[in-house]
């Protein structure tokens, strides 16, 4: 199911049970992706669609730093509440665990012994 469609169930879903929060954030979710289709003229893809994500929960962060040193706590707990939502949307990150299994996978597999290797060791990662 594209993230369009997703966000259109659970917008649906969000008006029955009349969570507030929940309907604000997904409909400005689903106006900035069809604002990204309108200015891109294509269907966005995954990547560009966890763009889209990754931008709304950056705005989100630095609204709640902006509102904490302003003393609005009352604005800053509202854009939290948006940011839990944009991030149930997001993909997972890695572990800590995971991504120092995949370094040290990296170093075996290209032999590196010291630090002037950085550079063979990132390559294999990103490939």
């Amino acid at each position: 199911m594209a993230l369009l469609d997703k966000l259109s169930e659970d917008l649906k879903t969000a008006m029955k049970s009349g969570d507030k929060v929940r309907v604000e954030t997904v409909r400005l979710l689903r106006g900035q992706l069809k604002d990204f289709r309108i200015n891109q003229q294509h269907e966005p893809s995954a990547e560009e669609e966890v763009g889209v994500l990754v931008s709304a929960a950056k705005k989100r962060r630095e609204a709640i730093e902006a509102y904490t040193k302003a003393g609005r706590q009352d604005l800053a707990e509202k854009e939290a509440a948006e940011l839990a939502v944009i991030s149930e949307y997001l993909p997972k990150g890695l572990t800590q665990e995971e991504i120092v299994a995949i370094i040290a996978a990296a170093i075996k597999e290209v032999g590196a012994t010291g630090a002037g290797e950085v550079g063979k060791v990132m390559g294999k990662i990103m490939s």
